[in-house]
């Protein structure tokens, strides 16, 4: 079964709303690399590296004889974060990977964060068990996180976060021993503290944030879970990988490729 890539860009643009959702301007949500063949596959990954690259292209290569439709590769962080550069060195050798071997690219960073069904911080609100799952936080106008009701001691709710993301979580404890509502952004959102206090939160689950956070969450009586920027952020892509597949009926698969960070 194959798709033609037109019709999974017009699906993942009005699905993901790319023209409506701000973004920083190197995110360039949508779709990066064309390819010249039909889709047959999607693979989910959380970062356009060389190394998440160079796994898709290793992939085409055992199987030619199984390869002949396009890959499409599916990113929550695409290929030009580091700005307006020249084709050269990385830029030139990541591109060159893609397109010797047709494989297309589509990125979704802040679509994909406040997504209500596919998004990051709705899976992960979704599987820790938050109750009454309402939008928290802003960013350029748009609520990017999730809030909700989840009675738990704090140390309990960071196994779950463990459990759930396959990581190694740091707590700051600046806020109660009983957790009773949560708001996550993930990602790097420790800026967002004072607003998870101010919203009415005793616990922020993020992914990162600078030093003197730990600070800010002591004075703003707020629980603080760091469970990391990758760990945080693998789910929606994944999510959103198996729904496209279920709309194009395609095979698809993830790749990890942890950060620790």
């Amino acid at each position: 079964m194959t798709a033609p890539l037109k019709d999974i860009r017009r699906f993942l643009d009005e699905y993901l709303r790319v023209d409506e959702v701000p973004d920083a301007p190197n995110a360039l949500n949508g779709l990066q690399v064309e390819c010249v063949g039909a889709v047959g596959s999607i693979v989910a990954a959380v970062d356009a590296t060389q190394a998440t690259i160079d796994r898709v292209v290793a992939g085409r290569l055992a199987s030619p004889a199984d390869n002949q439709a396009s890959p499409l590769l599916l990113v929550h962080h695409g290929l030009f974060w580091d700005g307006n550069l020249p084709v050269t060195e990385r830029r030139y050798r990541r591109l060159k990977a893609l397109l010797a071997h047709d494989i297309a690219l589509y990125a979704a960073h802040i679509p994909l964060d406040v997504h209500p069904e596919v998004g990051n911080n709705a899976v992960l609100g979704r599987k820790l068990g938050l109750e009454g799952i309402e939008p928290f936080g802003d960013y350029k106008g748009v609520a990017i996180g999730v809030s909700g009701y989840l009675a738990s001691h704090r140390d309990a709710l960071v196994r779950k976060v463990d459990e759930v993301l396959g990581g190694s979580s740091v707590l700051v404890p600046g806020g109660p021993d009983e957790t009773n509502r949560v708001a996550i952004v993930t990602g790097a959102a420790g800026n967002l503290i004072l607003a998870a206090s101010e919203a009415g939160c005793d616990t922020f689950l993020t992914g990162e944030g600078s030093h003197h956070t730990y600070f800010d969450a002591i004075e703003y009586g707020v629980n603080v879970i760091y469970a990391g920027h990758y760990a945080t952020e693998h789910l929606g892509v994944r999510a959103l990988a198996e729904h496209l597949a279920t709309q194009f009926d395609l095979p698809w698969e993830f790749h990890d490729h942890p950060t620790g960070m």
